[in-house]
């Protein structure tokens, strides 16, 4: 869908392919599910797909091949975060030192150079969802990555406002995408980002949320009203200013049409 409505790139995150793939809630993912997931995205698209690395499923060691892989899947790139691994949720979360990351975003770095320099290394910055961590530590770790590790884009994460998040992007070396929380509201505009100095804007769970509901209110709905809620479906999808969505418009049938006269035989 995303390719086809004309975005630019596409994200992957690791929570959703642990809900999606596995039925499992976030920090389920290994590094195979995540690459092998990765790949079929990459060979349905063409598009650049950027993807969650969690923390490099290990030391740095492990985040180099880590990275590896992610190229030989064909993805653009790849954000590690600084949690210990396995990554905690919630109040257990906790980060590794400056020093352990920094060696992590350097075989990272190292890995992407040895096979491919476009790959785009981002670091991630999570200390902001360790209870008691202070702004300044977090900006102390982002500029410490950029600086030191010379990784291709910053992401601060759990920054709790709006003036938190420009100040950071104001005081971290660029390129700086800040992953900005869902509950802030009203939600900065794109054009509020893009003033503010970000390098892009980043939305990991924009069709999971969207589609979620969507499906959760169906679902209810059809529970009550049986096939009454499939036609009310149906009538408002004509409406829709849009059109219909379906597989066949959003995968263009019309491939497998030209692919079956190209080389089927009669």
């Amino acid at each position: 869908m995303a390719e086809a409505l004309g975005y630019d790139a596409f994200y992957m995150s690791g929570g959703n392919t642990s809900a999606h793939q596995l039925g499992w809630p976030d920090s389920g993912t290994s590094m195979r599910d995540m690459v092998d997931n990765a790949r079929k995205i990459v060979l349905s698209v063409n598009i650049p797909v950027f993807a969650d690395a969690d923390t490099g499923y290990g030391d740095a060691i492990s985040a180099h091949y880590t990275v590896r892989e992610y190229i030989q899947a064909g993805i653009a790139g790849a954000h590690i975060e600084d949690q210990t691994f396995p990554p905690k949720s919630g109040p257990r979360r906790r980060c590794i030192s400056i020093r352990e990351m920094v060696g992590k975003l350097r075989a990272a770095m190292d890995a992407k150079q040895a096979l491919d320099p476009d790959f785009v290394i981002m670091a991630r910055c999570d200390l902001g969802g360790v209870p008691g961590a202070s702004f300044a530590e977090i900006i102390e770790r982002c500029q410490a990555y950029k600086a030191e590790a010379q990784v291709d884009v910053i992401c601060p994460n759990g920054l709790r406002t709006w003036e938190e998040i420009q100040e950071a992007i104001r005081l971290i070396p660029g390129p700086v995408v800040p992953l900005i929380p869902a509950h802030l509201s009203p939600y900065p505009s794109l054009q509020a980002q893009q003033d503010a100095g970000a390098a892009a804007a980043w939305f990991p769970a924009l069709t999971t949320m969207a589609g979620l509901q969507a499906n959760w209110d169906f679902l209810s709905d059809f529970q009550q009203r049986g096939t009454l809620a499939l036609d009310a479906l149906r009538a408002q999808a004509a409406q829709s200013p849009w059109g219909v969505a379906s597989n066949g418009r959003i995968l263009d049938e019309s491939r497998l049409r030209s692919m079956e006269e190209m080389y089927l035989p009669d």
